[in-house]
C-alpha cells in the first residue's frame, strides 16, 4: 500500500491528503489508510486495521471516511483483494461530466482488456457514475442496487470526487487503475476534439 502510495502521489491522483487505499488481510479484515494521512508518505503508521463492517480492531486511530465503500467490496466479491480510491484530474471531471448519464461507457478501445474478464475489444464496459453524498451508507445503498440488478462492476466514480477498483492483489488493483485512467483520458480527448472539429 506505502508503495502504491508513492507512486499514485508521484503522478499526482492522491492531492492533499485525498484518496484512499486498502488491502485484505484475511477473510474477515482489511487494512486501510488512516483518515487525513499523506498517501505519498505513507507509513506502517498510516495503516490500521478493520473489520468487515468498518470497526477498528486493536487501535484507537480512525479509519478514512469512506472505509465502508472498501468493506463493501470486500464482502460482495470474495477473491478482492485490494482496493484502489484515487483523485485524478480525469477521474474527477469525468464524473462530472457524465454524472447526468450515471456513467461512461467504453466501446472499441484495445485497452478494455486490461479489466479482468475483458478478453476483446469488441465489448462494452461501463463505469458507473454515482451521485455525491457525505453518508456513505447511501453510496452504500447504490453500489448494491447496481450489483443486485446483475450488471457487472469493476469500478465505479462519484460525481465530482474520484474512483474506486479493486482486483485480486495490488498488481491487478493497479493495472484496472491504471486501464480506466487511460480509457477516460481517451474518452476526454475524443470529446474535446469533436467540439473542435464542429
Amino acid at each position: 500500500m506505502a508503495t502504491a502510495g508513492r507512486e499514485l502521489g508521484a503522478l499526482g491522483w492522491t492531492p492533499a491528503t485525498s484518496s484512499n487505499f486498502s488491502m485484505r488481510v484475511d477473510s474477515a479484515h482489511a487494512a486501510v489508510t488512516i483518515s487525513g494521512r499523506d498517501k505519498g508518505r505513507l507509513g506502517i503508521d498510516d495503516i490500521m486495521v478493520v473489520d468487515l463492517d468498518g470497526h477498528a480492531v486493536g487501535t484507537t486511530a480512525r479509519p478514512s471516511a469512506e472505509t465502508a465503500l472498501h468493506t463493501q467490496i470486500y464482502r460482495r466479491f470474495a477473491d478482492a483483494g485490494a482496493v484502489l480510491h484515487t483523485h485524478s484530474r480525469a477521474q474527477s471531471v469525468a464524473s462530472r461530466l457524465y454524472a447526468a448519464q450515471g456513467l461512461v461507457r467504453f466501446e472499441g478501445w484495445e485497452l478494455q482488456k486490461a479489466i479482468a474478464g475483458y478478453t476483446t475489444h469488441e465489448s462494452v464496459l461501463d463505469l458507473p457514475v454515482f451521485p455525491n453524498t457525505q453518508d456513505m451508507h447511501v453510496l452504500v445503498r447504490q453500489v448494491d442496487a447496481w450489483l443486485d440488478a446483475g450488471k457487472p462492476l469493476h469500478g465505479y466514480l462519484i460525481d465530482g470526487h474520484g474512483i474506486y477498483t479493486w482486483g485480486r492483489d495490488m498488481p491487478e488493483t493497479r493495472r484496472h487503475l491504471e486501464a480506466f485512467e487511460f480509457l477516460l483520458n481517451c474518452e476526454l480527448d475524443l470529446l474535446r476534439l469533436k467540439g473542435t472539429a464542429s
